[in-house]
């Protein structure tokens, strides 16, 4: 960090609101962005397999130039029902786009699989939504195991009996009057590097669970051999906030160079198993270099990877990284 660049809480940046709902023995979740009025956005879809909501709103071309919410959830296509919940909330409180008849909240979604670390019947509801949104009141910026994080699991090359537990993350900073954030739920097939040493702190683990193994490695041993869905249980989801005004095509790109931040800390990365996705959302009226935000989103996103690793609890089968008596040092 440099001394014009300040690290500050997420929910600070002003705008919108965070909030966590979660069913902590099916181990899933959801989590809330609310604008506080709307927001501008949009999304990079990097992934080959996402499971998305509202997603074609966010085209450049469409005609939708504000949304109100966003959400990212756990249960696959499952937790796509999460949003109804969003809605009702909104709804309530007079909130959506005003059609003449009836006010529409627009709620844009992705959400991630975790099916297979809890109970795979449990999955996030229009229930569960609600009560993300009635969290999002408190805005208390939580990370790790809660909401979308609930089920998150990294290194999952080898399969479920090699994996790490992962989280949900935030990171943001401020550099005069311009505020970049991300918030990430980190649950990528590949292993996650800190962005600063290069360090692998998270992972596919050794047999024995004694040391880290190589992701890259075990996925290039396979490239003489064709893949019929010899993994699944991925997508990293996230999103970058900025109180900066940019237009829906100016955040396509951030949304683009956020994707950076992911490259740097996650290998490997955007494969076919997994559905990543990065949403830029704008909520504010301050003026700022589209250039130099999108290279901020990439460096709070990679910093917001690394802490929803580092702030995850593991399970008996499943470790975290604060359970590992091992480190990998790189520098």
């Amino acid at each position: 960090m440099n001394d014009y660049m300040i690290e500050i809480p997420l929910n600070t940046v002003p705008g919108f609101r965070t909030g966590h709902a979660q069913n902590a023995a099916g181990m899933t979740g959801c989590t809330v962005l609310l604008a506080d009025d709307d927001m501008a956005a949009a999304v990079d879809v990097r992934g080959g397999g996402p499971a998305s909501r509202e997603t074609e709103l966010l085209a450049p071309t469409a005609a939708c130039e504000r949304i109100h919410a966003l959400l990212l959830s756990g249960g696959s296509a499952f937790g796509l029902a999460a949003a109804d919940g969003v809605m009702r909330y909104l709804e309530e409180r007079g909130r959506g786009f005003d059609t003449g008849f009836a006010k529409v909240p627009l709620v844009c979604a992705s959400c991630l699989y975790d099916l297979e670390i809890g109970d795979a019947s449990v999955r996030p509801d229009a229930g569960m939504g609600y009560a993300a949104c009635i969290d999002a009141e408190r805005n208390a910026g939580e990370c790790g195991c809660v909401g979308a994080g609930t089920g998150c699991t990294v290194g999952k090359l080898n399969g479920t009996d090699s994996m790490m537990k992962s989280g949900l993350g935030s990171f943001a900073v401020r550099i005069g009057d311009v505020m970049v954030g991300a918030l990430v739920a980190v649950n990528a097939l590949g292993d996650v590097f800190d962005i600063d040493t290069g360090a692998r702190i998270a992972g596919m683990l050794s047999p024995d669970k004694r040391r880290f193994a190589e992701s890259e490695e075990a996925l290039f041993r396979t490239c003489e051999r064709r893949a019929d869905n010899l993994f699944t249980g991925n997508t990293t989801i996230g999103a970058v906030v900025t109180n900066a005004a940019f237009s829906k095509s100016q955040l396509k790109k951030i949304a683009s160079m956020a994707h950076n931040g992911l490259a740097r800390t996650i290998r490997p990365v955007h494969t076919s198993a997994d559905g990543d996705s990065i949403y830029a959302l704008s909520t504010g009226h301050v003026r700022a270099n589209q250039d130099a935000v999108g290279t901020l989103a990439a460096l709070v996103m990679g910093k917001a990877v690394n802490r929803a690793v580092r702030a995850a609890t593991g399970t008996a089968r499943c470790p975290a990284a604060g359970d590992l008596t091992f480190r990998e040092a790189r520098g």
